[in-house]
């Protein structure tokens, strides 16, 4: 038994706090600053465009740093939003102490602290990306009594020099390993950082996609989490995608989130694994099947699994990811252990079988405990995803199936046990509902279904309109079959949007 659990932590305040991250308080982020000799300090905020803000503050005093830490500082609204007017812009951002982390990046000895936004009159920002997740979340918890965890499947590409000694084996990357793996020392220094700032990491591997040109190396890897509060859950992605960002220009080799890369080859999606908890108890299983509770989850998802694509796949670039015959979805269904649907349920040790004895015999100690790790993963979102809007919109989706008339019927209806590509199966195929294949598309069913997600005041109207006009403004109706075959066009497109994901 290991007497001081937080002496392992990665995070450095927990350890120096020997506390959870879930319970700082002012006063202890007060202490750490003391104790080690912090200079600066990061406050943080994700704004419209879905990136991380930076506002600095050079720490010359306790008393000064106790008063930031207190009332937070004001912004520029306006220039952070674009439906809050420059006449009346100015918000507060009001530091979360639980997310406190030391900057792995900074020269100078440095604390960050990720921030809400609050209002003139002191409230917080209805359309604030965070503080709608935080919405959803809270409602979720009142109406259910139910705990909503997830975590997210983070795919990137990284784009180097060609290594002339292991080249690249076109599509074969799988969980290679060096060093047949380029960039396998980039992957390993993000997850060691990523869970120094906070991020429960499960773990790391190389992807499929593999690929080199006449001069450079095409690397795809993941970084999965550990499911954890969907706030949560929400942070640590976006600090995680700026981390890569950051070791990307370090080693002077482009990290790109894009759901496509090249003509052909694997894109990089942004699975997300859900289960819900009540009393520390996975409700996704009953006498080791899948519950009515899943089931009924799993039928708000398909409901709305159009407009969610608003929120999961947000450029042009993105459909040409969501195609047939390739591990992504298309057609709106579900399915156990089954990469060709749009919700896949996968293993979650329920065959109730004692493996880890069977693999090591010699230790009498141990013991199948039979505890359920079952998850559903949702397939569709990707690197383009406005991140805290798509767990608001998966929380809300699952509320939708959880009190839906008719839910547990839909789920059943749309389940498939077949690969659904297969000639055999065309007929199956042909009656289930699809996912858009486009922006344009995706917007139009936003705006169809738009009273689902303004339900309860949780996505604003000002919200909805505006992810309906952005995506609206690529005019890209009937784009996969203009450019079939344009491999060049392709390309050009593709490479439009690589370096903003």
């Amino acid at each position: 038994m290991i007497e001081n659990s937080f002496s392992y932590r990665a995070n450095s305040l927990e350890q120096y706090l020997q506390k959870s991250s879930k319970d700082f308080t002012r006063d202890d982020i007060v202490r750490f600053v003391a104790g080690n000799n912090i200079k600066m300090l990061n406050f943080r905020y994700v704004a419209e465009d879905g990136k991380l803000k930076l506002l600095n503050f050079a720490i010359h005093s306790l008393e000064y740093l106790e008063n930031i830490l207190s009332t937070g500082e004001r912004v520029d609204g306006s220039s952070l939003f674009s439906y809050i007017e420059a006449a009346s812009s100015d918000l507060y951002v009001i530091p979360r102490y639980s997310t406190a982390y030391v900057n792995p990046f900074s020269s100078i000895p440095t604390l960050d602290i990720l921030c809400s936004f609050y209002t003139n009159a002191g409230l917080p920002l209805e359309t604030a990306p965070e503080y709608i997740l935080r919405k959803a979340n809270r409602l979720f918890k009142e109406r259910t009594g139910l705990t909503f965890k997830a975590m997210g499947e983070l795919e990137y590409y990284v784009q180097g020099k060609k290594e002339e000694l292991y080249p690249a084996e076109d599509q074969k990357g799988y969980h290679s390993a060096s060093p047949y793996s380029n960039f396998e020392f980039i992957r390993l220094e993000a997850m060691d950082l990523i869970a120094r700032c906070g991020g429960m990491i499960k773990y790391g591997h190389s992807e499929v996609g593999n690929f080199s040109t006449d001069a450079e190396s095409f690397e795809q890897h993941e970084i999965e989490f550990l499911p954890v509060d969907v706030e949560n859950a929400a942070d640590q992605l976006v600090l995680a995608k700026w981390i890569l960002r950051q070791l990307g220009e370090k080693y002077g080799v482009n990290i790109s989130f894009a759901p496509k890369i090249t003509v052909g080859k694997a894109g990089s999606g942004l699975h997300v694994h859900m289960y819900l908890e009540k009393d520390g108890q996975n409700m996704m299983v009953e006498q080791n099947h899948l519950s009515d509770t899943a089931k009924k989850m799993i039928g708000g998802l398909m409901d709305l699994a159009g407009p969610l694509t608003a929120f999961g796949n947000s450029i042009p670039t993105s459909y040409l990811r969501l195609v047939p015959h390739q591990e992504a979805p298309t057609n709106i269904c579900w399915g156990d252990r089954n990469r060709s649907v749009l919700v896949r349920v996968p293993l979650g040790w329920l065959g109730g079988a004692n493996m880890v004895s069977d693999a090591n015999p010699q230790d009498n100690s141990l013991k199948y405990e039979g505890v359920s790790k079952q998850t559903i993963e949702i397939r569709s979102p990707d690197g383009s995803a406005d991140l805290y809007h798509l767990f608001a919109g998966l929380v809300v989706a699952t509320l939708h199936g959880l009190e839906m008339p008719g839910s547990l019927e839909k789920a059943e209806s749309l389940y498939v046990d077949v690969n659904i590509f297969d000639p055999e199966n065309k007929k199956k195929l042909d009656m289930l509902a699809k996912l858009p294949d486009c922006c344009y598309g995706s917007a139009r069913l936003l705006e169809q279904n738009r009273a689902a997600f303004k339900k309860d005041g949780i996505f604003p109207v000002k919200t909805i309109d505006s992810f309906i006009r952005k995506l609206s403004s690529f005019e890209d109706q009937g784009l996969s079959e203009r450019l079939y075959g344009k491999t060049d066009e392709i390309r050009t497109l593709v490479y439009k949007y690589l370096p903003y994901m």
